[in-house]
């Protein structure tokens, strides 16, 4: 914009004022109409002109009067598709705004083709990272599954492997197990051979590796030879992705037709859950616990809060049916299923809540059982006595038996099944 704040690509028609133009036309004047003024007396005094002047300033006129008619005409075809401003200042349009309008114009386009292409690039490249991610997973379990199908050979064929849940803090809980429902030793190992149901107690590894915890276990190990460790470092706030890998890692392991996931403050009866299983192998695809639908906990600083408590709907809105998670039992579909996508499937804040939501949208049986989740004595008891065994024994105030150290004897002899039960189980 020039100074005087007319737009920059327009051209001002300024008419000159009488003042700047006076010493101009008075020469015109005297050339033309040659008289002069007496400034003493203001007379006029006229001077005769030749015929020869008269004739060139005729002339001169009439060139004159050409050239400003041809640059007229020249002016208006160039510019007669400029648009002419209503205002009488404002008659020319500078060719180099409309440069500057295409140069703008095209710069504009330039900028919106290059946001689209990096937008492309920005997606095309999460794509690639999340394959990436997955491929790494897939290679991490592929290297896993490599390794210990050297130490064992071959898959093992079996009917169920029971996966029972501990830490490295639960030593009292594991030798309360062995001392009551878990058999040992040769008899595990028979158990194993002959009626093909594995057992073994899950557990992953110390954020120091090869430090006192891993040493603990690896020598209990030695001893009883009944653990699974998991390529995984423990954590009470991990046990979804803990229950993911057992899962993923068993399967590469032994071939069975159930797998089993049970903690270890529970009272088992081996010979009424694989006697229960057992009804349903003809089924391809099921999950079979005591299936529950509790609310859905948003408040911080409860026990069992659900971070991601918008996923669910409204406040106060419960969560869909799963099975409670001190024991459930999935088909081998369903266990490949998990191995194969483990590498995409969320986790939630509770382990039972997330393997209900991995088995949410499939073509899955859900099977209630309530054998699965007895009272202690006299619940069990009461129940042992009317003949209807029952599978698993806990108290739901503490999510398993409370105290189960000190009453896992006590609970075990009210509510056991017969010694041979077990053992007269047929694959």
């Amino acid at each position: 914009m020039d100074p005087t704040g007319s737009p920059p690509c327009l051209l001002r028609a300024t008419i000159p004022s009488s003042k700047k133009a006076t010493p101009g036309l008075s020469r015109l004047m005297l050339a033309v109409w040659p008289w002069q003024l007496d400034s003493e007396g203001k007379k006029m005094r006229v001077k005769q002109v030749s015929t020869r002047v008269i004739f060139a300033l005729c002339i001169a006129s009439f060139f004159a009067g050409s050239l400003f008619n041809s640059r007229t005409w020249t002016h208006s075809s160039l510019s007669r598709d400029i648009y002419v401003t209503p205002f009488p200042e404002i008659n020319k349009h500078s060719p180099d705004c409309d440069r500057q309008r295409l140069l703008m114009e095209d710069k504009s386009g330039d900028v919106m083709e290059q946001v689209t292409k990096t937008h492309h690039a920005v997606e095309t490249l999460d794509k690639t990272i999340s394959k990436l991610e997955t491929e790494l997973a897939f290679a991490r379990e592929g290297m896993l599954y490599d390794h210990q199908k050297e130490s064992n050979h071959s898959m093992q064929k079996a009917f169920v492997v029971v996966g029972i849940n501990t830490a490295f803090s639960s030593k009292r809980r594991r030798e309360s197990l062995r001392e009551t429902w878990l058999p040992g030793g040769d008899k595990l190992k028979k158990l194993e051979t002959e009626k093909g149901i594995i057992i073994r107690f899950v557990i992953g590894r110390s954020a120091t590796p090869g430090g006192v915890l891993d040493q603990a276990i690896d020598k209990e190990n030695t001893k009883h030879q009944d653990f699974l460790r998991l390529n995984h470092i423990e954590a009470y706030h991990e046990l979804s992705t803990k229950t993911r890998l057992y899962f993923s890692t068993a399967i590469t392991l032994w071939d069975a037709e159930f797998y089993v996931k049970v903690d270890d403050d529970v009272h088992l009866n081996l010979g009424a859950l694989v006697n229960t299983l057992a009804r349903y192998r003809s089924k391809p695809r099921v999950y079979m616990g005591c299936m529950k639908s509790g609310p859905v906990l948003s408040r911080k600083g409860v026990r069992y809060h659900e971070p991601e408590f918008w996923k669910f709907g409204e406040e106060g809105n419960n969560y869909f049916r799963h099975a409670s998670g001190q024991i459930y039992a999935i088909s081998k579909d369903l266990a490949s299923y998990i191995s194969t996508n483990s590498a995409i499937l969320h986790r939630y804040a509770n382990e039972d809540v997330t393997v209900g939501a991995w088995l949410f949208g499939l073509e899955v049986e859900h099977v209630d059982e309530p054998s699965m989740c007895c009272g202690t004595p006299p619940d069990c008891y009461l129940k042992a006595q009317a003949g209807n065994v029952c599978v698993a024994s806990y108290d739901w105030p503490c999510s398993g038996i409370c105290k189960s150290v000190e009453r896992m004897k006590e609970i075990h002899n009210s509510c056991r099944e017969a010694d041979g039960a077990l053992w007269s189980f047929s694959r």
